[in-house]
């Protein structure tokens, strides 16, 4: 056999092989692309239902607070609008979720999907720093001029603790709830749920697709 034939029958074989690697590649990226779209979806069921109860939990202290205004001590009043408005701009992120949860689009440049997801990273953990800071509120509404008046002192001793305690881990958390914090225990028990997860494995999976689609692009 000659060499040429020989050279003929490798570069025939290498044609071979590059278009069924590039196959393959394409393929990942496809199955990969599917992935990402699929666990951005899964999100959406929750989202709907934080939505929804939100806005139910949200009329009905709008409610009490309307009704009560004018007999309601300053504690409850308080406590109330805080807790409302907190839920009020929580809910305003929900909303934003779902919008970006259905502009994910698999057929996107892989920045634009990043930087979606990244957004609903960002948002999701605002939802909870708002949230957490709800926690001292809770320790206050039932508070009332006539246990002001006459409350015992270890009752107040016990009262104070609760508070400041509570307190204090709501600007803890609201401080350290951050991304860099994503492998902590702590974090990773509040973030255990189909509101965090998809997101990680999102970003995971764009990640290993940015580095099957550049070969693509060449």
């Amino acid at each position: 056999m000659e060499n040429t034939d020989i050279l003929q029958i490798w570069d025939s074989y290498h044609q071979k092989l590059e278009a069924s690697l590039q196959l393959n590649r394409q393929n990942a990226v496809d199955i990969t692309r599917l992935k990402v779209q699929s666990l951005i979806a899964s999100m959406q069921p929750i989202k709907i239902f934080a939505l929804l109860t939100g806005v139910l939990w949200v009329l009905f202290v709008d409610g009490l607070i309307i009704t009560l205004y004018p007999v309601a001590n300053v504690c409850f009043l308080v406590s109330a609008v805080m807790q409302v408005l907190l839920t009020k701009l929580a809910i305003g992120i929900y909303l934003y979720q779902l919008i970006l949860i259905r502009q994910v689009d698999i057929s996107e440049p892989i920045l634009a999907t990043q930087e979606k997801i990244a957004r609903l990273q960002s948002t999701s953990l605002w939802v909870a720093r708002l949230l957490f800071l709800q926690l001292p509120v809770w320790t206050t509404f039932y508070l009332n001029a006539t246990m002001l008046a006459n409350g015992h002192w270890l009752l107040w001793l016990l009262q104070g603790a609760v508070t400041i305690g509570f307190t204090v881990l709501a600007i803890w958390l609201f401080v350290r709830i951050r991304f860099e914090n994503r492998h902590e225990k702590w974090f990773r028990w509040i973030f255990g749920g189909k509101e965090w997860l998809p997101v990680i494995k999102s970003w995971d999976l764009l990640q290993q697709l940015a580095a099957y689609e550049e070969p693509v692009e060449q």
